[in-house]
């Protein structure tokens, strides 16, 4: 194979995984950047999230319902998390580490329970399959979808975070929770409402990457690892510095 043919897939790949990784790690910068809480159970969230979309898809053909519901379904578990686990530790920065570590392995032991120990994949949608050739590199349609799906993501993540009110609360805690507490923004739900943020974008990067690399128990702590490198160079709390990062 020619070099520069090599250089483009190599290319193609890399954007589609730069974008499942900014899907976690946005999450991970959000609730870090406005919380201060290290979430280890964020890789978690991809895992399991990936494996209910894998379950939907198998028992009604749909991925685009398996995508949505098992999204949703991660990021009502991120706020229940969120509610009862962590905000009674909200003073106390190392005991959430904790607890969100001792979350990861209950959630690595329950996906090995009910979805078994060897790796498993989510079936590429009938609209998606097939490749086609670009400039003499074979490009699959699926991963041109996941990189359009990355950057529509990331677009509206900024639109939220720079046009909108929860974007300018958000900006507010991070600056300074305490003054923003006592301007009248309600911390408490914008928490809330950041983790459950935070999970849903962990499960649509892990369904997202389950039709390309399958997922099995120790994936979480994997993805986790370089979900970390990503918010620790491009910044804690800052989006734009996750998406270049990411790249």
């Amino acid at each position: 194979m020619p070099a520069m043919a090599t250089i483009g897939i190599q290319t193609f790949n890399a954007l589609t995984w730069a974008m499942v990784l900014f899907l976690l790690s946005a999450g991970l910068t959000i609730v870090y950047g406005q919380m201060r809480i290290v979430n280890l159970a964020q890789g978690s969230f991809y895992l399991i999230g990936a494996y209910i979309a894998i379950s939907l898809e198998r028992f009604t053909g749909n991925y685009f319902l398996a995508l949505i519901v098992g999204a949703i379904v991660i990021a009502a578990f991120g706020v229940i998390v969120e509610w009862l686990a962590i905000r009674p530790l909200y003073v106390a920065p190392l005991y959430q580490v904790l607890m969100t570590y001792g979350i990861m392995l209950v959630l690595g032991e329950i996906a090995k329970l009910l979805w078994g120990t060897l790796p498993q994949t989510l079936a590429v949608p009938f609209v998606l399959q097939g490749r086609f050739d670009f400039l003499g590199i074979v490009v699959t349609w699926y991963r041109l979808a996941v990189i359009l799906f990355g950057l529509f993501i990331a677009a509206i993540l900024w639109y939220l975070h720079e046009r909108t009110e929860l974007g300018a609360m958000l900006r507010a805690i991070i600056d300074d929770r305490q003054m923003a507490s006592g301007i009248g923004v309600n911390v408490d739900r914008v928490a809330t409402i950041s983790f459950g943020l935070g999970a849903f974008l962990a499960a649509l990067g892990g369904i997202a990457a389950s039709p390309i690399i399958a997922v099995y128990p120790g994936a979480d702590l994997e993805i986790l690892l370089l979900g970390f490198a990503v918010i620790i160079i491009g910044g804690a709390g800052s989006l734009k510095g996750a998406f270049i990062a990411a790249l």
